[in-house]
């Protein structure tokens, strides 16, 4: 197979750096991948939510790369629930108001950049009414 002439003298050159002692490094980049997470915050259309109601979720999330989507959570002692997620603006999603007994439901949100990068948002307490 007969290899491109630019692609032989970069193989060439890194072969001649190695040889003497000197590093070759190669980095491949689409040129927007700003290395850092998104930002996002979560707000709730009211304070309290009814057992077996709704309310809903809205997320505001940026990042110079673009946002992927934005994933909705309910933290449950330890472990996260997924709810579901939202890939277009506005961000939003409806949650049910638990019918369990508990008196407080805690929700997040996590935004994915284009870049892979996650953030997650302040966790939001909200009451759970009967």
């Amino acid at each position: 197979m007969r290899r491109p002439a630019h692609l032989s003298a970069v193989l060439a050159g890194a072969a001649l750096l190695t040889a003497c002692g000197g590093g070759f490094y190669v980095e491949w980049s689409n040129g927007f991948d700003d290395d850092g997470p998104p930002s996002v915050q979560l707000v709730a259309s009211a304070s309290s939510v009814q057992a077996g109601g709704s309310v809903r979720l809205s997320a505001a999330a940026s990042d110079r790369s673009g946002i992927d989507e934005v994933r909705f959570y309910r933290l449950d002692g330890l472990s996260s629930v997924l709810l579901g997620g939202d890939s277009f603006p506005p961000y939003e999603w409806t949650l049910t108001g638990p019918t369990d007994g508990r008196s407080t439901v805690r929700v997040y949100a996590r935004a994915i950049d284009n870049d892979g990068h996650a953030a997650d948002s302040s966790t939001l307490v909200l009451d759970v009414t009967p």
